[in-house]
């Protein structure tokens, strides 16, 4: 079965509460730091060792509300699935050094942290749980984006699926609020388009999401 980071991320209080105590750039939803990791390895746990009458409940976020669903909402699956396969954009991702993470990268860190602070706490993130958590891993596999430029194209397709409507009817001020909302992303997607992953296997994407190359 298959589950998805994007199911664990932090509620939308708990997110409140580290904007307030440490950045407020951690209220967006999606950088390391803002994931239930806690969560993912219960739920981890009990598929693996679930009966066959045993149901377990898949926690669910919802993207337009920004907010976790309540636990009535979850879906619920019976038994101890063959294999669990957690679909994440960082997975394998790995911490930048001090100097790669001096200089800004993009408008939303020079205007926003300026000092550092976010991206190094999200790289502290990575280095430490993070790295923990991929290390558990029986493989991983990297599926690698033909560029950063096509990530928008791509996050534009998803917003117009959730607002169902065809990606030419997506407002030009949602592409917009997607171009800045990337920014929170672009630093360690970039890093990994660089070879900052640890994988297994590499499955190189065409931009129409065809595969081009297997490594």
């Amino acid at each position: 079965m298959q589950i998805s980071i994007d199911d664990v991320y932090l509620t939308r209080a708990e997110r409140e509460a580290l904007a307030r105590d440490v950045h407020p750039l951690l209220l967006t939803r999606g950088p390391p730091g803002t994931h239930d990791l806690a969560l993912l390895d219960r739920l981890v746990a009990r598929l693996s060792t679930a009966g066959p009458d045993d149901e377990t409940a898949i926690p669910d976020f919802d993207k337009r509300g920004d907010d976790r669903w309540p636990p009535a909402r979850w879906r619920r699956v019976r038994g101890r699935p063959a294999a669990i396969l957690i679909d994440a954009w960082l997975l394998g991702a790995t911490a930048q050094t001090p100097a790669e993470l001096a200089a800004p990268i993009n408008h939303l860190e020079r205007r926003d942290d300026p000092d550092g602070v976010w991206r190094g706490w999200v790289n502290d993130q990575l280095a430490g749980p993070y790295d923990g958590w991929f290390a558990r891993f029986d493989a991983i596999v990297h599926l690698q984006a033909p560029s950063f430029e096509v990530v928008l194209d791509w996050r534009c397709e998803q917003e117009a699926d959730l607002l169902g409507v065809a990606l030419a009817d997506l407002p030009a001020a949602e592409r917009a609020r997607l171009a800045v909302f990337i920014q929170h992303y672009e630093r360690i997607t970039r890093h990994m388009l660089g070879g900052g992953v640890r994988v297994g296997t590499t499955v190189r994407l065409g931009a129409d999401r065809s595969v081009r190359e297997i490594l």
